[in-house]
C-alpha cells in the first residue's frame, strides 16, 4: 500500500516538474525613425481611413494602429514575424487626424464612427477646468438607399444629445461601443469638478443618455467594453484618474450603472486584450506611476495577471492588435519609442 502511494506520488512530482512553465510577457521597441507624439488604434477613424487608402499591401488581421509625430508618420499592422510597419509622410497621418474632427464639431475633438453612424461633441463650451467642452453630442446616421439607376445622394438623420443642465461633456472624443449587440456611445460628462461616464443609446427612433456613472472628482480615461467578467454579456472597465488611479468595473443597463468593482494603482486608460482567444478578455493598462503595463483580469473580480516592465514611462494609454497568440499591445512612451508587448 505504501509503495503504491509512493509511486503515485512520485508520477504527480514528476508530472509536475515535466510541465513547461509559464513564458514571461516578451517586450521589445517597434523600430521607427521618428518620435511619436500621437497614436491612434484600430477603432479610430484614422486608422480606419489609413486602411482603404491603399497603403497597405494586402489587407490585415487585427486591425491596424496609426502613429506620427513631426518628422514622420506609420501604419502599424500585423505580419508573418509581427508588427510590420508601413512608413508615411508625417502630413498624411496629420491629414488624418484632421478629418477626425467634422465641420461643426467642439475644437479638438474626435468623431466616433461605427457602420453607418458617427458621432461627435457640438456646441462648443469651456469646461469646468478650463479646458474645450462641448454641450451636446451630435449623432448622425446614413440611411438606407434603394437601388437605382440615377445616382441619389444618401439621406443622414442627424440627433442631439444634450448634456444636461449645468453639464458638459469632455474629454476630446466620443467612443462607440458594442454592449449586447446594440450600440452605445460614450462621453465623459462633467458637472462642476466632478465627471461621471454617460452612456448614449438609441431607444427606437430617439438618442438619448441611457445610464451614467456617478459623478467624481478625477479625471476619466476612454472606457473599454467586453465580455470581461464571462457572463457573455459586455462590461465596461475605465481608470479614474484620481490621486490613487483607480480602475473601475461597470456593467451598466438602461437606467442603472453598478460598480463590480474597483482597484487602486492604474493610469491613463484601459484597452480590451484578450491573452488566450478564450473570448474572455483582459485588460491591459498602465501602472499608476507608467513604469509598467499591468495584464488584469476581470473575472470573478479584479486580478493582475502579469506586471510587465516597460522600458521607459507610458505615454498615454495602450493599443491592442490582434488576440490570444498573435495579440501586441502597443504602448508610446514619453521618450517617442513605443513598446510592443507579446503576452
Amino acid at each position: 500500500m505504501c509503495d503504491g502511494r509512493a509511486a503515485a506520488l512520485t508520477l504527480v512530482l514528476g508530472l509536475t516538474l515535466a510541465a513547461p512553465a509559464r513564458a514571461e510577457p516578451a517586450v521589445s521597441v517597434v523600430s521607427l525613425p521618428f518620435r511619436v507624439t500621437e497614436m491612434r488604434g484600430p477603432d479610430s477613424e484614422a486608422a480606419l481611413a489609413a486602411e482603404t487608402s491603399g497603403l497597405l499591401p494586402r489587407a490585415r488581421t487585427g486591425g491596424v494602429a496609426v502613429v506620427w509625430g513631426e518628422e514622420g508618420g506609420a501604419v502599424l499592422s500585423l505580419g508573418e514575424s509581427g508588427v510590420t510597419v508601413t512608413p508615411m509622410p508625417a502630413e498624411a497621418a496629420q491629414g488624418l487626424a484632421t478629418a477626425e474632427t467634422p465641420r461643426g464639431a467642439a475644437p479638438g475633438s474626435r468623431r466616433a464612427l461605427a457602420g453607418p453612424v458617427s458621432a461627435y461633441f457640438s456646441e462648443p463650451r469651456s469646461g469646468p477646468d478650463g479646458h474645450p467642452a462641448a454641450g451636446a453630442v451630435t449623432v448622425r446616421e446614413r440611411q438606407p438607399v434603394a437601388r437605382s439607376a440615377d445616382p441619389k445622394p444618401v439621406p443622414v438623420a442627424t440627433a442631439t444629445v444634450p448634456a444636461g443642465a449645468d453639464a458638459v461633456f469632455t474629454g476630446g472624443a466620443v467612443q462607440a461601443v458594442d454592449l449586447d449587440g446594440r450600440l452605445h456611445l460614450l462621453a465623459a460628462k462633467a458637472v462642476g469638478n466632478r465627471i461621471g461616464l454617460a452612456v448614449i443609446g438609441r431607444q427606437g427612433e430617439a438618442w438619448s443618455i441611457a445610464a451614467e456613472t456617478p459623478a467624481e472628482t478625477g479625471r476619466l480615461g476612454p472606457a473599454a467594453a467586453g465580455n470581461f467578467d464571462g457572463s457573455g454579456h459586455a462590461t465596461l472597465a475605465l481608470v479614474r484618474n484620481a490621486a490613487e488611479g483607480r480602475l473601475q468595473h461597470w456593467r451598466v443597463a438602461p437606467g442603472t450603472a453598478t460598480l463590480l468593482g474597483e482597484a487602486p494603482g492604474y493610469a491613463e486608460s484601459a484597452a480590451v486584450a484578450d491573452i488566450d482567444g478564450d473570448g474572455v478578455p483582459e485588460v491591459a493598462v498602465p501602472t499608476r506611476d507608467r513604469t509598467a503595463l499591468a495584464l488584469v483580469s476581470l473575472r470573478g473580480g479584479i486580478s493582475e495577471r502579469a506586471r510587465v516592465t516597460l522600458p521607459a514611462p507610458a505615454r498615454s494609454g495602450p493599443v491592442v492588435l490582434g488576440s490570444g497568440r498573435s495579440l501586441h499591445v502597443l504602448v508610446p512612451l514619453e521618450d517617442g519609442r513605443v513598446a510592443d508587448l507579446r503576452p
